[in-house]
């Protein structure tokens, strides 16, 4: 396969370059994924916060929950009684500790804007970030979701899908910490949201099909070629 890839070293390829490059093959071998699946700007910001330690399918069904609840929008899941709150995300896990998160993000919505999302989202990227890691329980992987999906902002989501993804790759930059990563992708690729979106979206296809923690499928990855890991184990 021509491209940059072939033209140098792997440890030689700019990481810009390299970077692209894995975009661009992934999004041939997989093609657009659509993300991230909600309705509403608040409710993709439940959902980033329900999928703490839980798979989405179990996500699915505490929105479903919410849902027929009439309870997806901030005030009214604000003065949800707590017991009731509880009972409806249960699916998620780890519900009491959601459910007191999930009020005091709504509580600080009505508190500093006016219960929209949406003002939260619309201020500069740095400024909105630095809000939602304030809050409790919301940590980088959470506050970038929500920034991203949410309120189309252009901050990469680092997970543990990218980490072992870049790690099997041997491109982990620093100490291969959240920040660290984030600011690979940050700052060597353009500032778009739409890009960033799908970026994500097809490294945790890529990693749910083929490189996977245990017994990694790599004789049909479409990185396999260029991966460290792939080699020894194709």
């Amino acid at each position: 396969m021509a491209g940059p890839f072939n033209q140098l070293p792997e440890n030689r390829v700019p990481t810009t370059t390299y970077l692209q490059r894995v975009y661009h093959l992934l999004f041939e071998h997989f093609g657009p994924q659509h993300w991230w699946p909600a309705d509403t700007p608040f409710e993709m910001a439940i959902g980033a916060i329900l999928t703490q330690n839980t798979a989405w399918t179990n996500v699915e069904k505490a929105i479903g929950n919410l849902r027929r609840a009439d309870a997806l929008q901030v005030a009214a899941l604000h003065d949800l009684p707590p017991d009731e709150l509880q009972r409806l995300i249960r699916p998620a896990g780890f519900f009491r500790q959601k459910s007191e998160r999930l009020q005091l993000f709504t509580a600080h919505l009505i508190d500093n804007h006016q219960g929209d999302i949406r003002r939260l989202l619309a201020q500069p990227l740095a400024i909105a970030r630095d809000e939602l890691l304030k809050l409790k329980g919301v940590g980088p992987e959470t506050a970038d979701s929500i920034l991203l999906y949410a309120g189309g902002q252009p901050s990469f989501v680092i997970d543990a899908y990218t980490r072992r993804l870049f790690g099997r790759l041997d491109r982990l930059p620093g100490d291969g910490g959240y920040d660290d990563l984030r600011r690979m992708f940050m700052e060597s690729l353009p500032a778009s949201a739409a890009m960033f979106n799908e970026y994500h979206a097809l490294i945790v296809i890529l990693c749910k099909e083929y490189c996977r923690k245990r017994r990694p499928l790599c004789g049909n990855c479409p990185l396999s070629v260029h991966c460290p890991a792939g080699s020894m184990n194709r």
